[in-house]
């Protein structure tokens, strides 16, 4: 019973993130391309994409813990430590690495449906330096300095907590008033946006926050049993961490590289992370070929040959450092309104900044 209900995460975790990978092809969704088409054109439609895709992530979150389907104190990103400086100099480094590297993890995987041989080379470097950020050497550097300045609390360190605090209510409701707030008015804005109301844009918006909502449901829902039959512990199934996760694409892609490597070894067992790095590119790669998209792509010069490796393991290290990515931190864990997202988030656009100014400079 338990392997067929794990199964069955495993499926829809690969349906969702299929339809992510779908998205994003056929949207051209990307937030490092958001970022930049501010930076260099004052162009915000990408940022509305990304904006509305935020909060129909967070309104969807809030709705299922406010339902009681998910526990928002139980998620990857709901810890009581707030890993201030972690997530600053983790997305400070996430952010410029993605610059460098042409776009953030789940970019990468989308380029190489598409038929990008450099986002090739940048997977394989993120993967390598993300699983030494997790368990080698830099993991080792990571704990010795950064993590070290985590602010500890006695609830979890999100601002529904906060906010709940303040006012003496449960955190579930003030996890639901402030998703209105913040969640719907990021969608009423880029709603707003004169031009934004398109077919694909909408899509961009609505689908890809509607997949980490899903994400949510079937990690800390459908996945979720309080007494494991044979441990007799809480356990959400087929995830990596051993919490409620969504999507992300920093670790699980050290954890794919892993899975493929030791594939005989019965102790590496396919995860939700693993399954979803799978989907993206499948989704991506039918929706290139279904819209004639695809179109292999290699390095231009040395010097794009030595940005995409550097931008890489940025990611690699920053990610795991930052635990998220622009989609892991920015989207699944700010939609569960934490304070170690919301830096995490701002270290990343601030890192992003940092490394177009340093690519018009060589420019």
């Amino acid at each position: 019973m338990v392997a067929s209900l794990a199964n069955k995460v495993l499926l829809l975790a690969f349906i969702f993130s299929f339809a992510f990978g779908a998205i994003s092809q056929r949207t051209n969704f990307c937030t490092m391309g958001a970022v930049t088409d501010v930076f260099a054109m004052g162009d915000y439609t990408r940022v509305r994409q990304w904006a509305m895709a935020a909060g129909v992530a967070m309104l969807g979150f809030w709705a299922l813990a406010f339902a009681g389907l998910i526990d928002p104190a139980k998620t990857l990103y709901t810890g009581n430590r707030w890993l201030w400086l972690s997530a600053l100099v983790g997305g400070a480094m996430f952010g410029f690495g993605m610059v460098l590297g042409s776009g953030c993890g789940s970019k990468t995987l989308v380029r190489i449906g598409g038929g990008n041989l450099k986002s090739a080379v940048v997977f394989v470097v993120l993967g390598v330096s993300a699983f030494a950020t997790l368990k080698g050497i830099t993991a080792v550097v990571r704990v010795a300095t950064v993590d070290r300045a985590a602010i500890e609390y006695s609830v979890p360190a999100t601002l529904p907590q906060a906010a709940a605090s303040i006012a003496g209510v449960a955190p579930v409701s003030a996890g639901m008033v402030l998703a209105l707030l913040v969640g719907g008015g990021l969608v009423a804005w880029s709603l707003a946006g004169r031009g934004f109301r398109n077919f694909d844009n909408v899509l961009a918006g609505l689908g890809i926050g509607g997949v980490i909502a899903a994400m949510w449901w079937t990690s800390g829902h459908l996945g979720h049993l309080a007494e494991h039959p044979e441990t007799l512990e809480e356990t959400f199934l087929a995830t990596n961490s051993g919490r409620a996760e969504a999507l992300s694409f920093v670790a699980p892609v050290a954890y794919t590289l892993d899975w493929l490597l030791f594939f005989s070894d019965k102790a590496k067992v396919v995860t939700i992370g693993i399954v979803s790095v799978i989907g993206v590119v499948a989704g991506s790669l039918a929706t290139a070929l279904a819209m004639k998209r695809f179109k292999w792509e290699g390095f231009g010069s040395t010097e794009d040959v030595a940005n995409h490796l550097a931008g890489g393991a940025l990611m690699g290290v920053g990610g795991v450092t930052a635990m998220g990515c622009t989609i892991g931190q920015g989207l699944s864990g700010l939609s569960t309104l934490s304070a170690t997202s919301v830096v995490a988030v701002i270290a990343i656009v601030l890192g992003a900044f940092a490394a177009y100014k340093y690519q018009e400079w060589r420019a």
